[in-house]
């Protein structure tokens, strides 16, 4: 047994290992600034004077460091030479993306950098003016922050055009900002002319250690770290417990009452195969089934939960008046009432299918000679069932273990938003629409580690249930 789990779990890590690589590049592709979404605001637009952007950029720089965003995504990467090992330390993400698409384009790095730390220095310039040139520099505006995100050489050369030509309406402004302007546009220039295209077709090596993003965010995982909410500004793991708990509230009971119903039906149907209780349930299960889940809780929630039916015998949606500070149990029992419709909801769809798994696993174990063997010797027919035959059509119930995990923690989105329970699945939806990725790829993560667990369990439930399971192999 000890040799068959070790095998086991050494195939676990390698599986860990890749789900993480996946989930965390996932994450890193989700669209907007992660930065910007856990500040809650547009931080550069409200600066007006040198020291708001440079207190902007602070402020940036520091909720940066708060998400581990100031590291490299990597233990290492392989890109063109052209680009820089340095390039994560910008750490604005419109112009590190400015710059990404620049160093593309010309493939010289310091001639980028230097445009690039033109444009932060020009627009410094131009916040500092006095008040009584404010309102001449109005036209300059909006051009330099555009070429904050210009890439293109027709692009950046229409808005330096747009600065230029501000000029012309006020020599006082153009004697402020004259040698500047030129001196960036120069920059331009030079950029262009000592642009190395070739560089891109090199590749370069870029070793950076454990001190990355991944390496910070897998090893905070691994220790129940899951990060930081975007929108809550609070640990994801705060999120996650008082969510699990309601969820798990609702998925284990439903789960249970589940197979407590189903396993019978199924072996009952499979020694009445063919016969009329085979049929009726087999009809009536199918029935349930194909009826949506929505369609069921809304259903039941209109009709038993409502004064105008005459029916309200369970509570409405939510969770009722739940002191904060009450015990876990006292959570439970003052819920529960809210949790019966709920339970139901989650439970029926399963009814089905796992009365089938059990009806075709015992159908095909009740055709064996030693079933026969076992009537013939005069066994009371409980014992055949139970004993004989149930103990070997295990395993394709062993198998739904694989799923039963992921689906008690992810929860029913379905059911929790029409129920109003505050679980996961509820809460995973509203981070979708709040585009609070951490949670969403939290959740992931948790999903998939809890899959391999499942299939895990199942490998050792085999082996226990069944001696011709190879241990060793």
């Amino acid at each position: 047994m000890f040799t068959y789990l070790l095998k086991r779990i050494l195939l676990f890590v390698p599986t860990l290992v890749l789900v993480s690589l996946l989930s965390f590049g996932l994450s890193r592709l989700a669209p907007g600034d992660p930065v910007s979404q856990y500040l809650g605001e547009d931080v550069f637009g409200k600066t007006s004077r040198p020291n708001d952007l440079t207190a902007a950029e602070n402020g940036y720089a520091q909720a940066a460091a708060t998400l581990h965003l100031d590291k490299p995504t990597f233990y290492f990467s392989i890109v063109p030479q052209a680009y820089p090992d340095t390039l994560h330390r910008v750490l604005i993400g419109f112009r590190r993306g400015t710059l990404d698409k620049l160093i593309g384009q010309y493939g010289n790095w310091p001639q980028v950098e230097a445009w690039y730390n033109g444009i932060r220095s020009f627009d410094l310039k131009l916040l500092g003016l006095p008040d009584s040139l404010r309102a001449a520099a109005t036209p300059i505006k909006q051009p330099l922050r555009e070429l904050y995100l210009s890439y293109l050489d027709g692009a950046i050369t229409a808005r330096l055009d747009e600065m230029e030509a501000a000029f012309g309406n006020s020599p006082a402004l153009a004697a402020a900002l004259s040698t500047d302007f030129f001196a960036l546009k120069k920059s331009h220039e030079s950029m262009k002319a000592e642009a190395t295209p070739g560089r891109l077709w090199l590749p370069g090596l870029h070793w950076y250690g454990l001190d990355n993003q991944y390496h910070t965010w897998f090893m905070g995982i691994l220790q129940g770290d899951f990060g930081m909410s975007l929108h809550e500004r609070q640990p994801v793991t705060n999120k996650l417990r008082p969510a699990l708990f309601w969820t798990l509230m609702v998925s284990l009971p439903a789960i249970v009452l589940a197979f407590l119903l189903a396993v019978p039906l199924g072996a009952w149907a499979a020694v009445k195969r063919g016969k009329l209780f085979d049929k009726i349930t087999s009809t009536g299960l199918f029935m349930l089934y194909s009826l949506p889940v929505f369609w069921v809780g809304t259903m039941l929630l209109i009709f038993f939960t409502n004064r105008e039916y005459g029916m309200n015998i369970f509570p409405g949606p939510g969770l009722g008046n739940i002191p904060t500070a009450a015990p876990w149990w006292m959570q439970v029992w003052l819920a529960s009432p809210h949790l019966l419709l709920p339970i139901f909801c989650v439970a029926y769809p399963s009814l089905a299918y796992i009365s089938r798994q059990a009806r075709g696993g015992m159908a095909n174990v009740l055709g064996q000679d030693y079933i026969r063997t076992a009537r013939a010797k005069g066994l009371p027919e409980r014992t055949v069932i139970w004993k004989h035959v149930f103990r070997n059509a295990l395993f394709p119930l062993i198998t739904l273990f694989a799923s039963v995990l992921p689906a008690a923690i992810a929860g029913s989105a379905v059911v929790e938003v029409i129920f109003n329970i505050p679980g996961m699945g509820w809460l995973t939806l509203n981070a979708i629409f709040q585009k609070d990725w951490p949670i969403v790829f939290s959740v992931l993560m948790l999903g998939a580690v809890l899959t391999m667990l499942g299939m895990l369990l199942s490998d050792v439930l085999y082996a226990l249930t069944d001696p011709r399971v190879k241990l060793g192999g």
